[in-house]
């Protein structure tokens, strides 16, 4: 199974990158956006929870329309992180529901991401909103610490997907080389058992750099990239370019 994000088509087989706009005021993110145009990436993520003025829901309005003239063809992933998943900042379960419906309502952007676990039933809620205007879910998971085992991965995006999302993503932290393993395993079967799912997995930091660089052979579709040395959004994150040439040589 596919899905098509403006003109993204994630699940077919072939990688997408994603770089991240990870500034603070209006003025970074402009600039980011502009140079993010020209960098062979498929997908835009804008972390919204490193803007100054987030919780000024007309302002990131305003700036999420700039940002598609700016980045154009390239759709743009809407993602509010919570600190307790490793974002910038936290908010109420009320006023994050509220900023996504408004983006959503707006019907600029390509996806919005949706943390599964912030509340037991937002995901349902906000992906029932999203029918009327089409727009596609990408729901998430974080976990900083540690690498759950095989079947706690593989239940979590399942949940996901059974909750309303056309993606489930998964990020993990790995203190050894078996936990990357298990990230992989997980990807791997649940791609081949479920046909009708569109997976996103990694594991972080340097140590899970290979699945950021492989994933896709095991059924991830879509992996993040850095703008640059400092355009990081998470740990193990490699540079857009040096992505795109590695995907290129394992998938071509």
């Amino acid at each position: 199974m596919s899905i098509t994000i403006k003109n993204v088509i994630l699940g077919d087989g072939k990688t997408k990158i994603c770089v991240p706009i990870i500034g603070t005021s209006e003025q970074d993110i402009y600039n980011q956006a502009e140079e993010i145009s020209g960098l062979e990436a498929d997908m835009v993520e804008w972390r919204v929870d490193f803007y100054e003025n987030v919780m000024d829901t007309s302002k990131v309005l305003a700036l999420a329309m700039k940002l598609d003239e700016i980045l154009k063809e390239k759709p743009i992933l809407f993602t509010f992180r919570t600190k307790s998943e490793g974002g910038e900042k936290e908010i109420s379960v009320e006023e994050y529901k509220a900023l996504i419906k408004a983006v959503i309502r707006q019907n600029i952007v390509g996806a919005v991401d949706v943390e599964v676990f912030k509340d037991e039933n937002i995901l349902e809620d906000i992906a029932a909103f999203a029918k009327d205007y089409d727009l596609k879910i990408i729901a998430s998971n974080h976990d900083f610490d540690k690498t759950p085992d095989k079947e706690e991965i593989k239940r979590r995006l399942k949940l996901m997907k059974a909750k309303g999302a056309h993606a489930s993503k998964m990020a993990v932290m790995p203190n050894s080389t078996k936990d990357v393993l298990t990230l992989l395993e997980a990807t791997e079967e649940l791609h081949r058992e479920d046909k009708n799912m569109v997976i996103i997995t990694m594991s972080m930091g340097k140590l899970g750099l290979i699945s950021r660089l492989g994933g896709g052979v095991f059924g991830s579709a879509m992996t993040f990239g850095a703008r640059n040395d400092l355009g990081a959004s998470a740990p193990g994150q490699i540079q857009v370019g040096k992505l795109k040439n590695i995907l290129n040589v394992i998938e071509n």
